[in-house]
């Protein structure tokens, strides 16, 4: 029964990795070397800690952007 479980968690960890690589995919971040990727990732999480306006405005951003394709 562990292994079942060990099993199911790990198709959800693939699962939710596979989705956030489908959002840099989707920014048109694609081809970007993972360093760059990464600081970018890093910075933003710097910039938005305890900014409730900004984390406002980007999830504003991302949402139009989930609206123009459907999702």
């Amino acid at each position: 029964m562990a292994k079942a479980m060990t099993s199911d968690a790990r198709k959800k960890d693939t699962r939710e990795k596979i989705e956030l690589g489908g959002l840099i995919v989707k920014a048109g971040l694609r081809y970007e070397k993972r360093a760059l990727l990464l600081g970018l990732l890093i910075d933003a999480n710097r910039r938005i800690k305890g900014d409730e306006t900004e984390k406002a405005r980007l999830a504003a951003i991302g949402a139009e952007a989930f609206g123009n394709d459907g999702e």
